[in-house]
């Protein structure tokens, strides 16, 4: 089909859910909701739907600063507010004298939960606070199960979306050369690793690109891939802007800080 050809090998089953998420709402003509979708499902969503009049889409994941976000197909006559997206919003109350929790920490707890890691959007931690979205149909089920996030007793309370904590997102950007667009050049080059190291990481699967593990080396990056390493952080890559006189590629990369 000729749709595929605009998108990587690995997308081709995401866009099959999109395309049937499309028929329901042109079928049924009734809204559909999604789960939480990173930032790239969301570009695939918006760029299969949204030219389409038939069915719109609009996306939101409990504030405006958030990466992950619910996305709403509807037909032409529906008008969607934040209610719509069903989202709930948590404070995690713990002490935090005696114990400090990490992103990593309230995820592995919820992952352990059983349920998709699209039943939860942003996680928000910062100055010993802690936030996280979830789909509102499996609320009760996390007040009722989560009770301990590492060795820490937590107790969780519902909050409604206007007090989700604003977290801006910053990135360090610069101009670089890599000799090829290879998933390990580009990562060694973000953050200043052996070529070797990069290749290991990315074969030992502590590599994502665009939120998904990505473990050849060969991978070819594009501009607007964001890619992360395990302990050392999230890059992204803004722009290919051309070869040098030596061959090299000449590239924008963003480090957040």
């Amino acid at each position: 089909m000729e749709l595929y050809q605009h998108f990587r090998k690995e997308e081709h089953q995401f866009i099959d859910h999109v395309m049937e998420w499309k028929e329901m709402v042109e079928r049924q003509y009734a809204p559909k909701l999604t789960d939480f979708l990173d930032p790239r499902e969301q570009q695939i969503v918006q760029s299969i739907v949204g030219s389409d009049g038939d069915v719109r889409v609009s996306f939101f994941g409990g504030a405006l600063f958030v990466e992950r976000k619910r996305a709403l197909l509807y037909p032409p006559y529906f008008e969607p507010n934040e209610e719509d997206y069903d989202i709930a919003l948590f404070a995690v109350r713990y002490p935090g004298k005696f114990v400090s929790l990490e992103h990593r920490d309230v995820l592995g707890a919820l992952m352990s939960l059983g349920l998709r890691r699209g039943k939860f959007g942003d996680i928000l931690v910062q100055g010993g606070e802690i936030q996280f979205f979830a789909a509102a149909e499996v609320a009760d089920y996390i007040r009722l199960h989560v009770g301990t996030i590492g060795k820490a007793p937590v107790s969780l309370e519902l909050l409604p979306l206007s007090a989700a904590m604003p977290i801006a997102e910053t990135w360090e950007e610069g101009t670089v050369t890599v000799s090829s667009l290879r998933l390990d050049a580009v990562l060694a080059q973000a953050f200043r690793l052996a070529r070797e190291k990069a290749k290991t990481l990315i074969e030992s699967g502590l590599v994502k690109v665009n939120w998904k593990v990505v473990d050849k080396p060969e991978f070819v990056c594009g501009p607007g891939d964001v890619l992360s390493a395990r302990g050392f952080g999230r890059c992204k890559l803004f722009s290919v802007e051309g070869m040098t006189k030596k061959e090299r590629w000449r590239i924008r990369l963003g480090r957040q800080k």
